[in-house]
C-alpha cells in the first residue's frame, strides 16, 4: 500500500527534512528547502533477494578495460569530453538559455547519424516541427535522426526501449514528468526522479544520454544540487549572448579531465570550433594605449593569450568604485592594497576598473602582475610595448611568485609575434629563451615598475 508523505528538499544540496527550517543543515544556505510530495512502497521480498545478490569482488581480480569512445565529429567537444563519448555515460549540459545548448548537440546529432549511429533526440520544449527548422539550419542532415517531443518519462523510456539508439538527448530535463511522482514539472522530486531513471537506463542498457539543464540567476543548474552528483559529465556552456564566441567548461568529468576547455564561435550556420583562440581573444587590442597589456593563461592543455584591461582615474565618489569583469573581485582588491602598501601607489581617491577583454573568465594566479602592470599603467597613464607579455603570481608582501608552464607560455606567445616577456625570476630554472626574444625576470613589483 502506497504511502503519501510530505517532506522538505533542499534546492541547493538535495538535503531532505522532515520539517521546514529556514537554514538548510547540509549546505547552510538559507530559504532553500521546498515543501514535495514523496509516495514510498514497502519493499517487496524479491527486490530485496534482488540487492543481496550482488557479489563482493576483490580489488586484485578486477579486470581494467579501456573506454570505448565515440568522436562527435567536433573537435573542441571531444577536448572537453576527454576524447569522445563514452558508452553508457549520464552527461549534463548546462548554460544561460539562448547560449547554443540544443544547437551544439543538433550538430553533434547531425555528424553521429553521418556515421550510422542511431541517435534519438527527445524535446520536451519543441516540437517536432521546431527541430526540423532548427536541423535546417544546421544544413543537410545525410543521415536519419530519430524525433519525439515529449514530456513523459514513462513515454520516453518506451520509446527508449523499442527504439535501442546508441545515444539519447533529452532536452530538457526540467520539462521531464513522471507519473510516479505527484509534483509540478521542474521541482526538486521530479528532477531526482527522472535523472535516477534516466541513469539506470543508461548504465544498464549501455546508452550514452546527453541531458540539457536550465540555469539559474546565479549562474548554476536549476534544481537539487545532487543532480550533479548524480551524473558522470558536467559541461556549462559560458558566453554573453550578444557576443559571438561560446566557451564549453567540464566542471565534472569521471572519463577525462576538467581543465579543459573548449571555444564556439556562433554564426548563421550554427556553432564553428575556434582552433586559434589567442588570435581570436586579441583581434581589435589597441595599440600603444596606457592600461592595456597581455598575458597568458592555460587551460588544461591550452595555451590562451588574453588582454587585461585597467582604467584607473579619480573618483567622484565619497567610496572609490571597484569593477571586475572576467576575474576575481576580491583578488583585484588584494592587488589595489598590495600597491599602495609595497609601492605607495596612492589609489585609495581613485576608481579602478580591471576587464578581461574579449568576455573570458579567467580566475588563475598567473593572471595576478599583468592586473598589477594594467594598473600601474593606467594609472601613470604610460603605455605598455604592445609586445610584451606578462604573467606572474604577486602575493601580499609584493613579492612575483613563480607559476606552472612558464616555457609553455613563452613557446605559445612567440608563435604569435611576442617579442619580450616579464616573468617571475624563479620561473627561469630550465627555461630556453626562443631566438630574438628578451625575457625580464623580476622578483617584486617594484622591479616590475622600473621594466615596464
Amino acid at each position: 500500500m502506497a504511502k503519501s508523505n510530505s517532506v522538505f528538499f533542499c534546492k541547493e544540496c538535495g538535503h531532505e527534512s522532515a520539517k521546514w527550517m529556514g537554514q538548510c543543515p547540509g549546505c547552510g544556505q538559507w530559504n532553500t528547502l521546498v515543501e514535495e510530495k514523496v509516495t514510498s512502497t514497502k519493499k517487496s521480498a524479491v527486490s530485496v533477494r534482488r540487492e543481496a545478490s550482488s557479489q563482493v569482488t576483490s580489488l586484485s581480480k578486477v579486470a581494467i578495460t579501456t573506454h570505448d569512445r565515440t568522436t562527435t565529429g567536433i573537435g573542441e567537444l571531444d577536448r572537453v569530453l576527454g576524447g569522445g563519448i563514452v558508452k553508457g555515460c549520464l552527461c549534463l549540459v548546462g548554460g544561460d538559455p539562448g547560449i547554443g545548448k540544443s544547437t551544439l548537440l543538433l550538430q553533434m546529432c547531425k555528424n553521429l547519424v553521418e556515421k550510422d549511429l542511431e541517435v534519438l533526440y527527445v524535446s520536451g520544449e519543441e516540437s517536432v516541427m521546431q527541430i526540423k527548422m532548427r536541423a535546417d539550419r544546421l544544413g543537410e542532415f545525410k543521415g536519419d535522426l530519430m524525433l519525439l517531443s515529449e514530456t513523459s518519462l514513462e513515454v520516453v523510456l518506451a520509446a527508449i526501449s523499442s527504439s535501442k539508439p546508441k545515444i539519447v538527448i533529452i532536452d530538457s530535463i526540467q520539462t521531464m514528468v513522471s507519473d510516479n511522482v505527484d509534483s509540478a514539472p521542474g521541482s526538486v522530486s521530479q528532477v531526482r526522479e527522472t535523472t535516477a531513471a534516466l541513469m539506470k537506463i543508461a548504465k544498464g542498457e549501455g546508452i550514452s544520454v546527453f541531458i540539457v539543464g536550465h540555469v539559474t540567476k546565479e549562474g548554476v543548474v536549476a534544481g537539487p544540487k545532487v543532480l550533479e552528483h548524480m551524473v558522470d559529465t558536467v559541461l556549462y556552456f559560458e558566453g554573453d549572448n550578444q557576443a559571438a564566441y561560446r566557451i564549453l567548461r567540464a566542471n565534472k568529468n569521471r572519463f577525462g579531465s576538467t581543465n579543459e576547455i573548449g571555444v564556439f564561435r556562433m554564426e548563421a550556420v550554427g556553432l564553428t570550433e575556434v582552433t586559434n583562440p589567442s588570435e581570436y581573444m586579441l583581434t581589435g587590442r589597441p595599440e600603444d594605449e596606457a592600461g592595456s597589456v597581455v598575458t597568458c593563461t592555460i587551460e588544461g592543455t591550452r595555451t590562451i593569450l588574453i588582454e587585461i584591461q585597467a582604467l584607473v582615474c579619480q573618483t567622484s565618489f565619497s567610496l572609490p568604485r571597484r569593477t571586475a569583469a572576467g576575474t576575481d573581485y576580491n583578488r583585484v582588491n588584494l592587488l589595489l592594497a598590495v600597491l599602495e602598501k609595497r609601492m605607495g601607489v596612492q589609489m585609495s581617491g581613485c576608481d579602478a576598473y580591471v576587464n578581461v577583454a574579449g568576455g573570458m573568465k579567467v580566475n588563475e594566479p598567473s593572471l595576478d602582475l599583468a592586473i598589477v602592470a594594467a594598473l600601474l599603467s593606467s594609472f601613470k597613464n604610460r603605455s605598455i610595448d604592445s609586445k610584451t607579455i606578462v604573467f606572474g603570481e604577486v602575493g601580499l608582501a609584493g613579492e612575483v611568485r613563480a607559476v606552472g608552464g612558464a616555457q609553455q607560455r613563452i613557446n605559445e606567445a612567440v608563435k604569435l609575434g611576442f617579442t619580450e616577456f616579464v616573468v617571475p625570476r624563479a620561473c627561469m630554472n630550465g627555461i630556453s629563451v626562443p631566438k630574438n626574444a628578451k625575457v625580464y625576470p623580476v622578483d617584486n613589483i617594484r622591479q616590475l615598475s622600473e621594466v615596464i
